[in-house]
């Protein structure tokens, strides 16, 4: 087995790319296991975070690196809260002070348009001038009144017209296979198998 480091201390995303990297023959190490702290974040799109985050990974264990950034963007709102989506109401992060703001700026507005955004980078090493980089994009509508007890972060607020339900109470399993994060991670397991990585 190959083994790549995954540029995020979260047990889930650890979990689903164990899972989906394994057949390829990759095994999926957290950061934290190999000593590595977490990365700055300070840049305006999604890309660019995670390109920081995959290649701060990838200095600090000389290994390949996989990681992601993820968000929602309302229409209304200009595309925020964008990457600030995880710390839109400020720190601590908190999901229920994240959609009270957000409920609370988007009250009076027509347009509830809005789309969950992922953006996975994998890095071959430090160095890679050419890191693989896939995005998936879920379109939907904010409402005002949650829906549903899975998911996490907006998901409750998150309505998907051609589900007729939130992405709450989408079933686990039809969630992954259409959200954005399950498109983007499609789209980086086709160019890994593509190039023979």
């Amino acid at each position: 087995m190959k083994k790549l480091v995954m540029a995020s201390n979260n047990a889930g995303k650890l979990r689903e790319f164990s899972a989906l990297l394994a057949p390829l023959g990759w095994e999926v190490i957290p950061q934290s296991a190999l000593g590595v702290s977490e990365a700055e974040e300070p840049h305006h799109t999604f890309v660019e975070n995670a390109l920081a985050k995959a290649r701060h990974a990838a200095v600090q264990t000389g290994l390949p690196a996989l990681a992601d950034d993820s968000g929602i963007c309302v229409a209304a709102l200009e595309g925020a809260p964008g990457v600030y989506s995880a710390r839109f109401a400020g720190e601590p992060k908190s999901d229920a002070r994240n959609n009270a703001l957000l409920i609370e700026k988007l009250a009076g507005v027509a347009d509830r348009r809005a789309h969950y955004v992922c953006v996975l980078v994998f890095v071959r090493g430090p160095n890679d001038p050419q890191p693989i980089i896939a995005e998936g994009e879920w379109h939907g509508q904010i409402i005002d009144t949650p829906l549903g007890e899975g998911g996490f972060g907006y998901d409750p607020y998150f309505f998907l017209p051609a589900h007729g339900m939130t992405a709450a109470q989408l079933p686990a399993a039809q969630k992954n296979a259409t959200s954005h994060r399950g498109v983007a991670v499609e789209t980086l397991l086709a160019r890994l198998r593509a190039g023979g990585v």
